[in-house]
């Protein structure tokens, strides 16, 4: 079993999540969001959304920083395993409390509302709770962190993370002897890496890689619709396309 889930699950996870994100948008692109309750006990999901989004923003490039970037570099730059592994534990364990405290206000408004809970679906509670599971888990992995600041111990993840995107097939073996609590946080977080294109959390890819198509996939001008109750008077020269389109749909009424 160790294997499969460290050595095959998350290849099945990724390729889950890639292909099933890009299904989703290609034949329900209008669910491609995470639905607002904004107006809806407003004050409690602006704290709380803050806290867990700000918390959660840094454990996500503290895990990709320090899981990817390969060992020479911060052998090249001085930093020391166990350097590092302190960093790691008080910069995690800051944002996790911080994203914990956040994820638990959202989830006590989401479920003691009963207006905001017949706005959420299923999925909704379900992949919140998740999260907090897995935010609580990886707090709980800094006591067995404390007990390995020569920084070894991350360097056995760092071998098995980077083993699994250059398909070494040893890299389930580099975490055998690591402690139970590491690996079911591991094995959660595929888990929801997985259930990621069937859930609201695919909004997060928007806010990745939605800046990235609109500057280099998209150029152009962007298409409005004018409220002016005339049209501006032609310059001499070209009229923008964009313009053009402005004017044509514009009409009195607005």
């Amino acid at each position: 079993m160790h294997n499969f889930f460290f050595g095959i699950f998350p290849y099945i996870a990724l390729g889950v999540a890639i292909m099933g994100s890009i299904a989703r948008y290609e034949r329900d692109p209008f669910t491609w969001k995470t639905s607002s309750s904004q107006l809806l006990r407003r004050k409690q999901l602006v704290v709380g959304s803050i806290l867990f989004h700000v918390g959660m923003l840094v454990i996500f490039l503290g895990h990709v920083v320090g899981l990817l970037t390969p060992i020479w570099v911060f052998d090249a730059i001085g930093i020391s395993h166990g350097a590092k592994q302190i960093l790691a534990v008080v910069a995690g364990g800051i944002a996790g409390v911080l994203a914990l405290i956040g994820g638990i206000m959202l989830f006590h408004r989401r479920w003691t509302d009963p207006r905001i809970r017949r706005t959420s679906s299923f999925a909704d509670i379900v992949i919140l709770g998740l999260l907090l599971a897995q935010l609580a888990l990886g707090l709980a992995t800094i006591y067995y962190s404390l007990q390995h600041l020569d920084g070894y111990e991350m360097v056995k993840f760092m071998a098995w993370a980077q083993g699994i995107f250059t398909f070494d097939s040893a890299a389930a073996a580099y975490i055998e002897d690591a402690a139970l609590a590491f690996k079911v946080h591991l094995v959660l977080g595929m888990t929801i890496i997985l259930l990621t294109p069937f859930t609201r959390l695919v909004h997060v890819i928007s806010g990745l890689f939605v800046p990235l198509r609109f500057l280099f996939l998209r150029p152009g001008y962007q298409i409005v619709r004018s409220r002016r109750k005339e049209p501006l008077p032609h310059h001499d020269g070209p009229v923008p396309a964009a313009r053009k389109v402005a004017e044509s749909k514009a009409s009195p009424a607005e």
